[in-house]
């Protein structure tokens, strides 16, 4: 092929990716009324990163006194709006818009957004020898001394780590487990969903050696699809929790059909966010 033909064809086919591009329909929110995107953006001391997050309120919010408790959220990008999610949403809005029609549930949501590129580093506690130092520690600390003083003094809270839950799927999971166990004084509860242990041996040692007030609670969740590693590792951290002596009032442990995405966790959201924030609600919505 000479030079010229294969310039024409180079043009031509940047041409229609170019078209491509432009007619490619652009995606649609999907986030409800009651979801906004805070008007600046937070620095996480220690990395001079910054990050954008997204707040969900209950319904009625500004038609009452009432004062709420709250779930810190990760990947923020994923979790209200399908035009910012790179893997679909979990529609927590829409989810916990139904939950207060029913009567069930009232909650203020904090989704913090990833940068894509740390994500790994910072939802981690512990360092990999692939992908490097764990940055989670600065990232807990932000989420504690930055993010959270701010939403308590900002709107109407309860602030106190029986009202306060962290929640996350996969390395967010991770990093979830590594904010209830490091930081129990201000989260008391924590959805971990499809937690990456592999990613971190050191977790089930850590675990082991460490104890949780009596008031906490934790739902581990991972679906049958997802590999018989990510779930023996979990039934694995599960039987550890048991040995420690947490209760079912502490602990629920699922395993059901489902595959490692936000279909399947969005799918769950309701029944964990019950178990951590109206465990009656749960008991009494199960079959």
């Amino acid at each position: 092929m000479n030079c010229r033909l294969l310039g024409l064809l180079l043009a031509l086919l940047s041409s229609c990716f170019a078209w491509a591009v432009l007619l490619e329909p652009e995606k649609v929110s999907t986030a409800q009324a009651n979801v906004s995107v805070l008007p600046q953006h937070f620095s996480i001391a220690g990395l001079n990163r910054d990050r954008q997050i997204r707040l969900y309120l209950p319904p009625h919010y500004h038609q009452s006194t009432k004062h709420y408790p709250v779930l810190y959220m990760h990947d923020g990008q994923n979790i209200f709006d399908d035009a910012t999610a790179y893997a679909g949403e979990w529609g927590v809005d829409e989810t916990l818009n139904l939950l207060s029609e029913q009567g069930w549930l009232d909650l203020i949501v904090v989704a913090i957004d990833n940068d894509g590129r740390h994500r790994m580093t910072e939802y981690s506690g512990w360092d990999n020898p692939r992908f490097g130092r764990a940055e989670g520690y600065e990232y807990t600390d932000f989420v504690r001394n930055v993010v959270k003083p701010y939403i308590d003094s900002h709107y109407r809270t309860l602030p106190e780590p029986a009202f306060t839950g962290i929640m996350g799927s996969s390395m967010g999971g991770l990093i979830s487990h590594y904010a209830v166990f490091n930081q129990p004084g201000t989260f008391g509860r924590a959805g971990i969903f499809s937690p990456s242990y592999w990613y971190a041996e050191q977790v089930f040692e850590q675990t082991n050696s460490s104890a949780l007030p009596a008031d906490s609670r934790i739902m581990l969740l991972m679906g049958r699809q997802e590999g018989s590693e990510m779930v023996g590792n979990m039934l694995k951290m599960a039987q550890l929790l048991q040995q420690q002596g947490l209760e079912p009032q502490q602990l629920a442990t699922k395993v059901v059909a489902g595959e490692h995405n936000e279909a399947f966790w969005r799918r769950e959201f309701a029944d964990a966010v019950l178990y951590l924030f109206n465990p009656a609600a749960f008991y009494l919505r199960r079959p």
